[in-house]
């Protein structure tokens, strides 16, 4: 009768045991780092936690309190984190999951660290109104908190990172959404703080959950070349060895292996397969410089030793030593031919870079117990400026606001100079309008052009790095609509869209006034149904944009739209995507109904969001399939709930729905095909090569004559002897696809083959 409490203490014990080694080697960390030792705080921080999560569990079983504890490992073994960092850790869920306050944070731990362990709970509500997305305002919030302390988030980088180590225990459509954020938000955040390796863990484990498959397979092919890269390395290094060991240079060479995701990038973008991607090994010396003010010279005279030994790239050498990326990254990287007859790239770095590289501005902040940033983070500076500036000015649409933010923060950077030649960094693909507005609101809505390197250029000029700009001003210049087509940056999007909406303000008070009287001629009233079919019968996606409308005259009322109001079957489903059949269309010999939308799964208060839609011939008019990505059988798919409750397909790869997966994370679902090859779908392949005749015969023959394909359009154009085209199949599903364009590959002469969403 005792044996199951006796069952339950001896669970108990291991569970507490397992918590205190937890603990114990979180003490360890922090103990052997340089910081001050403030180990009696950081383990009033671990009880007061443990108290406030007992009793709670994972969705894996272990107790919570192992989540704050890992969280804080990362922070101090990971980031090299101090005493606030790691106490905020362990306590950044006590707000949100408990009933302590933030007020009680502060009056036992004190006011900083409760000021990051607020910026690091959720909250509801706020600046996007009745379709509020809760994953932008928590963002929102935690960059309002980050600009005053950047410890905040470094914290949640390290709670994201456990999250997707432990994302197993989440069911798919969480675990897409978690995914989806991370490789939209939190991966280029680390990358923008110059975190390298959590940066690739993130990705790896975003593509490991959203793509499974592929991420398995691309994990084997790297195991099963291991043996040959290993060869490859040692051979390699060799000679580097010796010459490094002459120049009595204290160093460590390291072999770095491109992770999955990017290898999986590559071979999409570029349209490979993972034996054509020939940079998949690199090489790194880490050295440790004679003198430290020495240490980029000793850069150099490393690239002159390994020059001697081999050949190097001319065109692929990248130096930012003496200009550091904006994240603080510094390296030497050449690329070299080995004697194996494969390029090489070698990465030269000080020990004190590989640090920043792996730590980023962790790695040397000046946050030794409660110091504040030091002077010398000038870049750091900066991007919280431009952090604030965005926050300053949001933009009302949730997928905007995660736009404005990955526009400006997560760039690569260019250097340009102003006329008097200081250096300012900017986005690379920033046009000479950003430039004028990174400097002052007022020249960039007065700017009428520019002068790069003494010549004109108009407002759309990309600017190079290097380039030396002068911006040319008018006081009749206002702000155009069109500006926002070429700009780049988050700041001058954003100060072009708030000015247009200054404008545009009025113009739909005056749209609003014209509905109004319209409806009242006619006896109708104002209402949310009404701006809904005339939104729809329009094509506009907001009602503010039917005032617009309606304002500039683009948009005259007739009789038309009041049959659309009073029509009793109102049209179903947002106006970009009117019907699968649109965007699916099958060779299929089953009659085409007039009301497919009327066939539309809706949504209601009993949905299971954990299931995964299943789609099969007799269930696809239930969903709408999206144009933006063209999903058919084989894609990674996920479902979307969207406002009118309908269920979207989108591909697990495509912008919308990575934008989606940040904004509405709660609206995400699992999608699982479950076809019978018998419906036909779309699909366009690219072809490109040399022209000659009997060309388009050999691909007409590969495809329909040997692989019994459709062929539904050609598209052929020449010139110069090299052709471009398009091909239009009908398929059942993405494998057909993959086998046309392994075949077409074979051809002579044919040179890229792509797929087009």
């Amino acid at each position: 009768m005792d044996e199951p409490n006796i069952n339950e203490t001896e669970r108990e014990l291991a569970e507490e045991q397992m918590i205190n080694e937890a603990f114990l080697r979180l003490q360890k960390s922090y103990l052997s780092s340089p910081h001050r030792k403030k180990i009696d705080i950081i383990t009033k921080a671990f009880n007061f936690a443990k108290q406030a999560h007992k009793g709670v569990r994972r969705l894996s079983g272990e107790p919570y309190i192992m989540h704050p504890i890992a969280v804080a490992l990362i922070a101090s073994e990971e980031m090299g984190l101090g005493s606030t960092s790691i106490c905020s850790a362990l306590l950044h869920d006590v707000v949100e999951d408990t009933d302590y306050t933030v007020e009680d944070i502060a009056n036992i731990f004190g006011p900083k660290i409760a000021q990051i362990v607020d910026g690091l709970t959720k909250i509801s509500g706020g600046i996007f109104g009745d379709q509020a997305s809760a994953q932008a305002e928590n963002f929102k919030k935690l960059l309002l908190t980050m600009s005053d302390d950047i410890r905040v988030i470094l914290i949640k980088i390290c709670d994201r990172l456990h999250n997707m180590r432990t994302l197993e225990s989440q069911p798919a459509n969480k675990q897409y959404k978690i995914a989806g954020e991370t490789l939209y938000i939190y991966a280029p955040l680390a990358n923008r703080l110059g975190l390298n390796k959590i940066k690739s863990e993130l990705e790896n484990l975003s593509f490991k959950f959203e793509h499974p498959e592929e991420y398995q397979a691309i994990t084997n092919k790297l195991s099963f070349t291991k043996e040959q890269r290993d060869r490859l390395f040692e051979q390699f290094t060799e000679p580097i060895h010796e010459a490094l060991d002459k120049m009595g240079i204290k160093y460590e060479i390291k072999a770095r292996v491109k992770t999955p995701y990017s290898i999986w990038t590559k071979m999409r973008n570029k349209n490979v397969t993972f034996e054509e991607i020939y940079d998949i090994l690199a090489v790194r010396i880490i050295f440790t410089p004679k003198k430290r003010e020495e240490e980029i010279n000793e850069c150099f005279n490393i690239y002159v030793a390994l020059s001697k030994i081999y050949t190097s790239h001319p065109d692929r050498m990248r130096e930012w030593l003496n200009h550091p990326k904006a994240n603080g990254y510094q390296a030497l990287h050449v690329t070299l031919m080995s004697r194996q007859g494969r390029w090489i790239e070698v990465q030269i770095r000080s020990d004190r870079m590989h640090e920043v590289a792996e730590q980023g501005f962790a790695a040397h902040w000046q946050y030794k117990d409660g110091a504040e940033i030091g002077e010398d983070e000038g870049e750091l500076n900066d991007w919280l400026k431009t952090i604030k500036e965005i926050l300053d000015d949001p933009q009302p649409d949730a997928m905007d606001f995660l736009d404005a933010i990955k526009l400006n923060l997560f760039a690569s950077e260019i250097f340009v100079f102003t006329p008097k030649g200081e250096i300012k960094t900017m986005p690379a693909g920033c046009t000479a309008l950003d430039f004028a507005f990174s400097i002052h609101t007022f020249l960039g809505s007065h700017c009428i052009g520019a002068k790069v390197n003494h010549k004109l250029v108009p407002l759309s000029h990309k600017l190079q790095s290097g380039d030396q700009v002068e911006i040319l001003t008018s006081k009749a210049q206002h702000v155009q609509p069109s500006w926002i087509t070429f700009v780049s940056t988050a700041k001058a999007k954003s100060k072009i869209q708030s000015m247009l909406r200054r404008e545009d303000r009025e113009t739909q008070r005056k749209g609003e006034k014209i509905l109004n009287d319209w409806l009242q001629q006619n006896e109708l009233e104002l209402t949310t149904g009404v701006l809904d079919s005339l939104c729809e019968f329009h094509d506009l996606q907001k009602h503010d944009s039917l005032f617009l409308a309606l304002g500039k005259k683009a948009i005259l009322l007739s009789e038309k739209d009041i049959d659309a109001i009073r029509k009793k079957g109102k049209k179903k489903g947002n106006s970009s995507s009117t019907s699968w059949r649109k965007y699916v269309p099958f060779l299929h010999d089953k009659p085409k109904s007039e009301n497919t939308e009327d066939k539309l799964y809706v949504v209601d208060s009993d949905f299971n969001k954990k299931k995964p839609v299943v789609i099969t011939e007799q269930t696809i008019e239930s969903y709408i399939f999206k144009n933006c990505c063209h999903p058919i059988p084989g894609d990674d798919a996920l479902g979307f709930i969207n406002n009118k409750q309908r269920i979207e397909i989108h591909k697990r790869t495509c912008p919308i729905a990575t934008k989606l997966k940040s904004s509405f994370g709660n609206r995400i679902l699992d999608a699982k095909w479950d076809m019978h090859k018998e419906l036909f779908f779309d699909a366009t392949i690219q072809i490109q090569g040399i022209d000659r005749k009997g060309m388009i015969h050999d691909v007409a023959e590969v495809i329909s004559g040997e692989l019994d394909v459709n062929i539904h359009r050609v598209t052929i154009s020449s010139d110069k002897g090299i052709f471009d085209g398009s091909i239009e199949l009908r398929v059942h599903d993405r494998d057909e696809v993959r086998v046309v364009m392994e075949n077409l590959k074979k051809i002579d002469g044919l040179q890229d083959i792509q797929q087009i969403l």
